[in-house]
């Protein structure tokens, strides 16, 4: 998929956006707790729900786990070394892979969804 923002023989300034090329590739990023990937590595099943279509069962696997929390790899991390010493569990990015995505619903980016990851 490809979203173009220019036109043939249209001037753009430098550092202009001109086209968005989107793989067809679909994943999910699901942000665990610290405390939930213990056990988890890449290769385990995960059942998958999605808030829109409860009815529809999908499964998929952990293809990676990130090392390290969604806030250190953020534009402006927080910085708790001011006095803040309270503990705050941190989010860490999964990426799942979908085995085969259901073809008679529109599934795209935002959707909320329910990952359940066989860890044992």
């Amino acid at each position: 998929m490809v979203r173009l923002t220019g036109s043939k023989g249209q001037f753009a300034p430098a550092g202009t956006g001109l086209a968005t090329f989107v793989p067809d590739e679909m994943w999910i990023t699901a942000n665990f707790k610290e405390t939930q990937i213990t056990d988890m590595r890449p290769g385990q099943r995960v059942d998958v729900a999605i808030d829109a279509y409860p009815d529809h069962e999908i499964a998929g696997r952990v293809d990676s786990v990130q090392p390290g929390s969604g806030t250190v790899f953020s534009m402006l991390p927080a910085e708790n070394a001011t006095g803040n010493y309270v503990k705050v569990t941190q989010r860490i990015p999964v990426k799942i892979v979908v085995d085969h995505w259901p073809t008679d619903v529109a599934i795209g980016p935002g959707m909320s969804i329910v990952p359940s990851v066989r860890v044992r």
